[in-house]
């Protein structure tokens, strides 16, 4: 990728992955201390964990709907308010109600930004370079996950207000983040086919890839002609096959644990006899392992292809996930072989389903409906880590770590099944030549 403007802009809104991912995992560090500090129920902590989860379903529901109307651009910029609003509010909660809302708000943001910041990368990046340009985000979700383990442990000692500073933290990515949006473009795609802003499309266009930006205009004003401006449902015939892809792989996404890993691994650790600094040590290894693979994926998802990487990946989670009920059902807790596990179960997942996720969901709708089909697998993802993060508490005590474990092992058969029988590959296609291949005219 030689084009250091489109790098620059994909990075910028790449870090919005960052305040996900950090969002997402701080608060693992920080539930322990917040339990015992306003006493909260078995009920009222699953509910104080998930409640970023129920934001984020709302977010990437609603996700769609103002990049749409409001632009790529700008709802970025809203997103990166509530990252802000919600980590300074939520480390200066004076009560459980308070950061209720607060993390509730930086739920919202990580919902919506799972929709549009994919959604723009996908749109401003060369064909053949996609994969690569899209899956900075994910990586940035990773790297945003490893910071926040390693930022817990660090502070872990810093007295009874640790974690308001594990939580407080965020504020600083957050505002370079608002910051560096305004150096950012808007989506031509969106400008032309929302907006009717043909030139201002084909100027953004030009510098995007100056050999074939006209070819570009074409095609998308082409697709726009078939497709209509985007006042359609997406859920039409015409749709079904994106439709069913993008709901089953976030479906499969989720079950295959890794939420349930990434919000417990402490916890998860602490099952297996481990203390709780070599808990939290151990979760920090999750990330950086989380973060190494992640790299290595995007340096072969647009050589070896989507459905390449999630084939490997399925046969690894299938192994590991098989294993870690093994010793669940055996208590075989020696030493670190459950976290060595759960370390390969990582290396696995961040090559397969986590680079390729977020993706292979902005490639398979085409441009009218973009937006809300991105929206439609991002809070499809996001229900189901809800489900699972709300549960998995109660399974694992009531039924144990192995049936739970086999169940997440099970679910990543069927996943090998859909990929192997119904997964396409849509490396180097530009996304109005996906659109002929999965849109049924």
């Amino acid at each position: 990728m030689k084009n250091s403007k489109v790098v620059f802009w994909s990075i910028v809104i790449a870090l919005g992955g960052f305040l996900f991912g950090f969002d997402t995992a701080v608060i693992s560090g920080a539930e322990k201390a917040i339990q015992q500090l306003w006493q909260l129920t078995a009920f009222e902590h699953g509910f104080t964990i998930s409640i970023a989860l129920i934001g984020t379903v709302l977010g990437a529901l609603l996700g769609g709907i103002p990049s749409d109307r409001l632009g790529r651009r700008k709802t970025l910029i809203w997103i990166a308010v509530l990252y802000f609003v919600s980590a300074l509010g939520a480390a200066m909660a004076p009560s459980w109600v308070p950061f209720l809302i607060f993390r509730f708000l930086g739920g919202l943001g990580v919902g919506a930004s799972s929709v549009t910041a994919p959604l723009y990368i996908s749109e401003i990046s060369p064909a053949a370079s996609r994969g690569r340009m899209v899956a900075l985000f994910q990586f940035n979700i990773v790297f945003g996950i490893l910071i926040a383990y390693l930022s817990n442990y660090l502070l872990a000692d810093s007295g009874d207000a640790a974690w308001r500073w594990m939580l407080g933290v965020q504020v600083f990515p957050a505002a370079a983040f608002l910051l560096l949006l305004f150096r950012v473009p808007e989506s031509p795609r969106w400008l032309i086919t929302k907006k009717g802003l043909v030139e201002e499309g084909r100027e953004i266009l030009r510098i995007i890839n100056p050999t074939s930006f006209d070819s570009d205009v074409t095609a998308i004003l082409t697709s726009q002609a078939q497709e209509g401006a985007g006042g359609e449902s997406l859920f039409t015939r015409k749709h079904i096959g994106p439709v069913m892809l993008a709901v089953l792989f976030a479906v499969f996404n989720q079950v295959s644990g890794i939420n349930a890993i990434l919000y417990y691994a402490p916890r998860i650790f602490e099952m297996t006899g481990l203390g709780t600094n070599s808990a939290l040590l151990s979760s920090a290894g999750l990330g950086l392992i989380n973060f190494a693979f992640t790299l290595l994926a995007m340096n072969f998802i647009d050589r070896f292809g989507r459905r390449k990487l999630m084939l490997i990946g399925s046969f690894g989670l299938i192994v590991t996930l098989g294993l870690v009920a093994r010793s669940f059902y055996t208590e075989q807790f020696t030493g670190f072989t459950v976290p060595i596990l759960l370390f390969v179960y990582i290396a696995f997942f961040a090559f397969s389903q986590g680079a390729v996720i977020w993706v292979f969901i902005s490639e398979i709708f085409p441009n009218s409906v973009r937006a809300k089909g991105q929206a439609l697998g991002s809070s499809t993802h996001w229900i189901m880590a809800t489900i699972i993060a709300f549960t998995f508490p109660y399974f694992a005590e009531h039924l144990g770590g192995g049936h739970t474990f086999l169940f997440f092992c099970l679910m990543m058969v069927l996943q090998l099944i859909f990929v192997w029988r119904f997964m396409p590959e849509t490396k180097g296609t530009s996304l109005e030549q996906v659109e002929k291949i999965l849109v049924v005219h």
